[in-house]
């Protein structure tokens, strides 16, 4: 997945980040790329300031982490007063080699 979002309080957000790696590595998951963004030239929100990509061995790892009532006790205590937007900007599936 590839992710936008726009951080508001960026403490906030990496004890989210911090509180939520255990969980993702639990299930398999990992951020491949993770960017602060200077400046937005195009998109839905023009604030965005976070991009990275998030990835999954398959598709049930992460219908699986994203129900993980660890996971969802951690993003209400954290991500949601951290963060104003998000927007999923691309899912896709790497081929086998390249995961």
């Amino acid at each position: 997945m590839l992710v936008a979002l726009v951080v508001a309080d960026p403490a906030a957000y990496a004890r989210y980040r911090e509180a939520m790696a255990p969980i993702l590595a639990a299930h398999g998951g990992c951020f491949r790329h993770d960017f602060v963004v200077a400046e937005v030239l195009r998109g839905a929100d023009k604030r965005s300031n976070r991009v990275f990509t998030i990835g999954f061995p398959d598709r049930p790892a992460k219908e699986r982490f994203f129900a993980d009532e660890r996971y969802r006790a951690v993003r209400a205590a954290h991500f949601e007063s951290a963060v104003v937007h998000t927007e999923i900007l691309a899912e896709f599936t790497l081929p086998p080699e390249a995961r």
